[in-house]
């Protein structure tokens, strides 16, 4: 069974950067696509950025042009990188991906999650 470990949330001020991570537990399976969801309080989930493991990447359109995704095949790890934050990106980050395990079965898997705050 994969487990998502997320690292990198944290308080911040407007305007400023955080570099969001998530590494997959288990380095033998075949990871599809992967991306970062956020949930603010009293609001639905969204997807804010997905990539495929060829690259191509899709945003929510209140993140183009500020939040930047990225992956690491070798290393099963996705980024998720936020400049110019704004106090409406505050949320529980969650990291999502899709896997095929060694009998080619596919599944798909949830971080715990990581609180971004932006406030000054």
């Amino acid at each position: 069974q994969v487990e998502l470990e997320e690292s990198g949330g944290g308080l911040v001020q407007p305007g400023g950067s955080l570099r969001l991570s998530c590494a997959a537990s288990v380095s033998s399976f075949t990871y599809n696509d992967m991306g970062w969801y956020r949930q603010a309080p009293g609001k639905q989930r969204e997807l804010v950025a997905a990539i495929s493991s060829g690259g191509s990447a899709n945003y929510a359109d209140s993140v183009k042009g500020r939040f930047t995704i990225s992956r690491d095949n070798a290393k099963n790890t996705v980024y998720l990188q936020m400049n110019s934050l704004k106090a409406e990106d505050t949320a529980v980050y969650k990291c999502n991906a899709h896997y095929r395990d060694s009998r080619n079965r596919y599944f798909e898997v949830w971080g715990q999650g990581t609180l971004v705050t932006v406030s000054s």
